[in-house]
C-alpha cells in the first residue's frame, strides 16, 4: 500500500470517533507499530485533528467553530479549501499571506481543555494534491442534487466507472464521494482528487432498495 493511501485509510478509520490502538491499526494495514506512530505524526502535522498518544490509542475530532463567528461545517471547509488552493499556487507572496492567515485562524480556534492545539493550516505530503479535485466538485454537487449519473475515470481503476453520486464528505483536507458504482455493482467511496475525467450520462436515477445512501450508512454502521 502506498503511503498516501495508507494515511487516507487511517483517516477513514479515525473518523468514526472511536479509540484505535496503534497495534490494531498496524495489524489491519500490515505495517509496523512504529510506522503507525510516524503516520499519526504526519496526520497531526497535516491538520487532521488527531487525539491520543503512544500506548494509549488514537481518535479524531472535528473543529467547526471560529469565535466570534459561528461557522457551519461547509463554511469551514470553504476556508480550508480556499487557503489550500492559494497556498499551493505558484505566487510566493500570496502563498505566504495565505499561510499567515492560516496561522491567525489557528490561534483563535477553540480547543478542549488539555488537548493539543490543532492546526488549521496547510497539509503536508500527501494531501497537497487535494486541490486537483476542485475542478470536479461543482459537477459532483450538481449530480447529487439532480440525481444525475456520471461516468468517471479514477486512478487505480482499469476503466471508466458509471456511478450514482450519493454524498460528498470532507475530512482532513480530503474530499470524498460515496457512490453506487453501477460498473462494479456495489457501493464505493473514492477521493475526488483521484478523478481524472468526468462526463454526465443521459437520464436520471431514482432511489432503489439496496442502492441508496441510507443503505450504505446502514451497512457501515
Amino acid at each position: 500500500m502506498k503511503r498516501g493511501d495508507r494515511l487516507y485509510a487511517l483517516m477513514q478509520r479515525l473518523k468514526d470517533g472511536k479509540l484505535h490502538t496503534a497495534e490494531a491499526l498496524a495489524q489491519d494495514l500490515g505495517v509496523s507499530v512504529r510506522t503507525i506512530y510516524r503516520d499519526m505524526e504526519t496526520l497531526a502535522a497535516s491538520g487532521v485533528p488527531v487525539e491520543g498518544a503512544r500506548g494509549y490509542g488514537y481518535s479524531a475530532r472535528a473543529t467547526i467553530t471560529l469565535p466570534p463567528l459561528n461557522l457551519t461545517e461547509t463554511e469551514l471547509e470553504v476556508l480550508h479549501l480556499g487557503l489550500a488552493a492559494v497556498g499551493a499556487g505558484g505566487m510566493p507572496e500570496l502563498s505566504e499571506a495565505a499561510r499567515a492567515l492560516s496561522a491567525k485562524i489557528d490561534a483563535v480556534l477553540p480547543e478542549d481543555a488539555g488537548a493539543a492545539s490543532g492546526q488549521f493550516g496547510f497539509a503536508t505530503y500527501p494531501f497537497k494534491e487535494a486541490a486537483q479535485g476542485f475542478r470536479f466538485m461543482p459537477a459532483f454537487r450538481a449530480a447529487i442534487r439532480s440525481r444525475q449519473k456520471l461516468r468517471v475515470t479514477i486512478e487505480g481503476h482499469d476503466a471508466p466507472q458509471d456511478v450514482r453520486p450519493l454524498h460528498m464528505d470532507y475530512w482532513g483536507r480530503i474530499w470524498t464521494c460515496v457512490v453506487w458504482n453501477e460498473t462494479a455493482g456495489d457501493f464505493e467511496t473514492f477521493r475526488i482528487d483521484r478523478v481524472t475525467d468526468l462526463r454526465p450520462l443521459p437520464g436520471l436515477f431514482v432511489d432503489e432498495p439496496g442502492k441508496r445512501l441510507a443503505d450504505f450508512r446502514a451497512r457501515e454502521a
